[in-house]
């Protein structure tokens, strides 16, 4: 759920400025295509799809975790994790901000959360054949790795949920006259005069960020070895 502060104009015009950057708004397009591909593969029966579309998703939450403390302010947790105090704010319309609005911000954690227990369940889940499993599967007993695949088949229907919150939380603002969908792909928005602007992230930063993602997924991948070993 992406805040939009509401619109106010300066001389009948609205003021636009950039509010996210494009590793941001490539991320959000990206995971969102993911998880489709991911149920789609699952209802198709294409289980090794399904673990490669599983894994680039974990690519995808390590580079956004760590865009979240090195790249640009919109999408730094610094900037849009807050406190109760600042969501009563928000609903009384004290808020000012550019980015996540405070209880955009709160979905958004919890969204990233379900999609990581949902990423971590199948990293150690293993299909009833026995034929494939995620790459730690083996570091679990087979009685865990069962468990795992059950309760990842079930925790889909929570990010389902979550998911469907997103677009009625996107309708709902809508109509409020605050377009949330075009701002995630052009990166601008009409936005309260005396915000403060976005401050670009490095882009070679990002892309130590993706490398580092690809990196520790490939390890996962290659069947990482209980510590110790």
């Amino acid at each position: 759920m992406q805040g939009v502060p509401r619109q106010i104009s300066r001389g009948g015009k609205p003021l636009r400025q950039v509010v996210w950057d494009l590793p941001v708004r490539l991320f959000h397009w990206l995971l969102a295509a993911l998880i489709a591909f991911s149920w789609w593969t699952v209802h198709h029966h294409h289980t090794d799809w399904h673990i490669w579309s599983g894994c680039a998703i974990l690519t995808l939450l390590i580079f956004r975790i760590l865009w979240g403390f090195a790249g640009s302010s919109t999408a730094r947790f610094a900037s849009f994790v807050r406190g109760p105090r600042a969501i009563a704010a928000y609903w009384r319309g004290q808020w000012v901000g550019i980015g996540h609005n405070p209880l955009g911000a709160l979905s958004v954690l919890v969204l990233l959360f379900a999609i990581a227990v949902q990423v971590g369940l199948g990293l150690i889940a293993e299909d009833e054949d026995g034929i494939y499993m995620g790459p730690l599967a083996g570091l679990v007993s087979t009685d865990t790795s069962d468990k795992a695949r059950h309760i990842h088949e079930l925790w889909f229907d929570v990010i389902l949920a979550l998911i469907a919150l997103h677009l009625l939380a996107i309708v709902y603002y809508r109509f409020r006259g605050k377009k949330l969908t075009l701002p995630m792909i052009t990166g601008r928005a009409d936005v309260q005069p005396g915000a403060e602007p976005m401050r670009r992230g490095k882009w070679w930063v990002a892309l130590i960020c993706l490398a580092i993602g690809i990196g520790i997924t490939r390890w996962i991948i290659a069947g990482a070895p209980p510590l110790g070993s």
